[in-house]
C-alpha cells in the first residue's frame, strides 16, 4: 500500500480526559444456538475467554455497533459486521459513520478501502485492522510475549455483567489496556487504554451487537468483481541507505520495509513498519542533508510523533507509544 510521507507541522496538542464510562447500556440479542442456557460456565482463564471472544467474532454472523473516543478529538461511531456465505466466503464490513465516512469491506483475504478524496483499492489481508485490532480478536497469541493478561474479575459494564481483563505491556514500554467482555457471549463490551498514570487516552465502548443465525442482507449486495483490484506493488527497491534500528519494544516485529523517492525533493526515504499486534509504529529514515534537520517531539491526541538527527540521519519515530518509548527508539538509530 502506498504510503505518504508527511511533513509534519509543529503544535502541542492539549489533553481532555475521556468519559470514563457510557451511560447507554448495549442492546444485545442472539440466535437460539448462543442462549445464555447453552454457554459454559463462567469460570474461565483470561486465555479462555480471549479464545471465547475469537469463537464470536470469527464464527458467527454478526452485527455490531461501537463507538471510539480519543483524548483531543470527537467521538467516532463505527458500523461492523460479519457474515458466513454459504456460497462463498466470509465478508466483513467495518464503516465509519461520521462526516463523508470510510469504509472497508473483506472477502475473504482481499479487503477493499473505500475513502473520501482517494481512488478505491484493495490490499490482500486476513482481517480488516480497525480500531479493535484484529490480534486481539483473531490472534491472540501473537501478543502474548510482548503483553501479560490479567483476569481481573467480575464488573459490570452500562449494567450487563462483564468479565475484566488488564492487559499490560511486559517490559513498560508500551500503554496498559483494560478490556471488558460479555459474560454471556464473551463479545468486547468496552476497552480502555490507559498512560503509567491509569489515565484514559482512549476508549471503544459499544453500543449494541447482535448475533443472527443468518448473514445480513447488506452481504448479498456486494458485488465481488466491481470491487476494486488489488494494488500491486513497486517492482524493486532502491539501494539500502544503510540503518538499522537498534531498540524495539519487545515482542514488536518488523511488518515491512520500503525506501521511496519523494516527489518534493526527489530523495530517498527509508520506512520500516513494526507491530507487536496491538500498537504500530512508522520509523523514516533520510539522509540529513536532505531532512528538516530540526528536533521535535509533539502528542496529538494518543499519538506521538518525534523526530531528531541521529548518526548522519533524520529519524521520525510515529505511533501510538509514550514518548520515551520513541525517543529510545530513535536513539537506537546507527549504521550497519
Amino acid at each position: 500500500m502506498l504510503r505518504l510521507f508527511c511533513f509534519i507541522s509543529l503544535c502541542w496538542v492539549t489533553f481532555f480526559s475521556v468519559a470514563q464510562d457510557a451511560q447507554v447500556a448495549p442492546e444485545v440479542s442472539y440466535p437460539p444456538d448462543i442462549h445464555s442456557d447453552n454457554l459454559p460456565d463462567v469460570t474461565h482463564s483470561a486465555k479462555e475467554w480471549l479464545d471465547r471472544l475469537k469463537e464470536l467474532v470469527s464464527n458467527n454472523n454478526f452485527e455490531a455497533r461501537f463507538v471510539v473516543y480519543r483524548i483531543g478529538g470527537d467521538a467516532a461511531p463505527y458500523l461492523w459486521r460479519h457474515g458466513l456465505m454459504s456460497d462463498g466466503p466470509d465478508m466483513e464490513q467495518l464503516n465509519l459513520q461520521n462526516g463523508p465516512g470510510k469504509e472497508f469491506i473483506r472477502v475473504g483475504d482481499r479487503i477493499s478501502v473505500f475513502e473520501p478524496d482517494t481512488h478505491p483499492y484493495s490490499v490482500f489481508g486476513e482481517s480488516i485492522n480497525g480500531p479493535i485490532p484484529w490480534a486481539l480478536l483473531k490472534n491472540q497469541s501473537r501478543l502474548y510475549d510482548a503483553y501479560q493478561f490479567i483476569l481481573v474479575g467480575r464488573s459490570r459494564v452500562a449494567g450487563k455483567p462483564a468479565k475484566q481483563i488488564r492487559v499490560v505491556s511486559e517490559d513498560g514500554s508500551r500503554y496498559s489496556y483494560q478490556i471488558w467482555l460479555d459474560e454471556e457471549s464473551g463479545m468486547l463490551l468496552k476497552m480502555n487504554m490507559t498512560d503509567s498514570q491509569g489515565n484514559v487516552l482512549e476508549q471503544i465502548q459499544m453500543l449494541g451487537f447482535s448475533v443472527t443465525s443468518q448473514p445480513h442482507s447488506y452481504f448479498s449486495k456486494v458485488n465481488n468483481e466491481k470491487l476494486p483490484r488489488v494494488m500491486s506493488q513497486p517492482d524493486g527497491i532502491i539501494t539500502d541507505n544503510g540503518w538499522e534500528v537498534g531498540y524495539l519494544p519487545k515482542g514488536m516485529q518488523e511488518v515491512s520495509q520500503e525506501i521511496r523517492r519523494l516527489a518534493e525533493t526527489n530523495k530517498t526515504v527509508e520506512h520500516h513498519l513494526y507491530s507487536d499486534g496491538l500498537v504500530d509504529v512508522s520509523v523514516y529514515l533520510e539522509s540529513v542533508q536532505a531532512s528538516f534537520n530540526k528536533d521535535f517531539a509533539l502528542r496529538n491526541g494518543v499519538t506521538t510523533f518525534l523526530s531528531r538527527v541521529v548518526n548522519g540521519a533524520q529519524v521520525t519515530v510515529i505511533g501510538e507509544i509514550p514518548p520515551q518509548t520513541a525517543q529510545a527508539i530513535a536513539a537506537s538509530v546507527k549504521r550497519k
